[in-house]
């Protein structure tokens, strides 16, 4: 039988060689983080970790042990990286991404959001920049995008995910498209209501006008009143617009209370949404890559090799690195068959010794990467 406690102390002892040759390897990655500091040299050398990870798995004797052996290599070297980068410092960027302490904003700054007046958007828009600014709306998530990309507005203001519904896919392909910025976000707890003309009761409602969104977000309260059909719109309040000035008792638009106002109509049903903590998370955007002082989450997005392991070996990035991942989630690739971009939050500093380790890493092992923005958990909500 096997001797337990012998094995043991065989293990303590093996264990006490590890961590002196440990000790030993990161004082001369001190050595070489001087010299790179020194001579200008990046400290990921993605040749020299490949040669060096290959080499490893070549020299272990047991096949079994190939792969794991690789592995701890590969830790290792993330290590070793991560204590290059906390000497190198701010030597080595990621990106060039701008440092503002806050956002200057005045009656001539210019913001688009998406919709018309009324919309959630245009209230997560004033909540965060006021009514003073120069403000218009964009009938589509893209017409945002583009006046933000060619200068006719500093920034602009969308949704991007629901407690309710999840995220908003098109938004994060038209970063993509259109080269944007996250700067800040802001939640907004959305209430959607029934709206109808004057004179209007719920029983007279046969047709209801609402985003997808909205209409998803309200799925009980619908399923609840079958005789109501269903008819997707441009926004919210666009759908308010549309009843109000259809001006038909059978007509109802799924919007917040804002909208009855803006458009005239009355609250035929308040709260209709499913979730009574319903909160919907709004970006600001801007055409530059820029952050603000306070900022402590990143978002980033990347393709990965078609191949087994990838999308593991690029994760593992972040928990070598202890990197907290908030969420992530997947599209597909346009143009490619069963291949997918991934959209990941961390939690951290862009300039960050750790973070700077892990996405520098990421980069060089992804097909495709880019930093969507950086901006703070400090959630405006009103």
């Amino acid at each position: 039988m096997i001797d337990l406690l012998q094995c043991r102390l065989e293990l303590d002892e093996i264990d006490k060689q590890i961590l002196e040759l440990f000790e030993h390897r990161m004082d001369i990655c001190e050595q070489v983080a001087s010299y790179k500091v020194q001579t200008g040299k990046k400290v990921l050398d993605t040749k020299r970790e490949k040669e060096k990870i290959d080499k490893v798995r070549e020299l272990t004797v047991n096949p079994v042990y190939k792969k794991p052996a690789g592995e701890l290599m590969k830790h290792l070297m993330s290590l070793s990286r991560k204590l290059q980068y906390n000497i190198v410092g701010a030597s080595e960027t990621i990106v060039d991404f701008e440092r503002f302490e806050s956002l200057h904003f005045d009656s001539d700054t210019k913001v688009v959001y998406y919709g018309v007046p009324g919309t959630h958007s245009e209230h997560a828009m004033i909540n965060y920049f006021g009514e003073d600014v120069t403000r218009f709306g964009a009938d589509t998530f893209s017409e945002v995008m583009e006046a933000v990309k060619n200068g006719e507005a500093d920034y602009g203001v969308l949704p991007i995910e629901n407690s309710s519904t999840g995220g908003i896919h098109d938004i994060f392909d038209l970063l993509l498209k259109y080269d944007n910025f996250i700067i800040d976000e802001i939640d907004l707890k959305i209430e959607q209501a029934l709206l109808g003309v004057e004179g209007a009761r719920l029983e007279d409602i046969t047709k209801v006008y609402s985003h997808s969104q909205a209409l998803m977000q309200c799925s009980k309260f619908l399923e609840s009143n079958p005789k109501i059909a269903q008819y997707t719109y441009e926004s919210t309040a666009a759908s308010a617009k549309k009843v109000s000035e259809d001006n038909d008792i059978t007509q109802a638009a799924i919007a917040g209370v804002r909208a009855a106002q803006t458009y005239g109509l009355k609250v035929l049903r308040e709260c209709c949404n499913n979730n009574e903590y319903n909160k919907t998370r709004f970006i600001v955007i801007a055409a530059k890559p820029m952050y603000l002082a306070k900022a402590n989450l990143i978002s980033v997005c990347f393709e990965v090799p078609h191949v087994s392991g990838s999308l593991y070996s690029i994760l593992s990035n972040f928990i070598f690195n202890d990197i907290n991942m908030t969420k992530i989630e997947s599209c597909p690739v346009q143009g490619k068959g069963w291949e997918y971009r991934f959209f990941v939050d961390i939690e951290g500093s862009i300039n960050s010794a750790s973070v700077k380790c892990a996405l520098n890493a990421i980069k060089t092992e992804s097909e495709y990467f880019k930093i969507l923005g950086s901006y703070s958990d400090e959630q405006l909500i009103k």
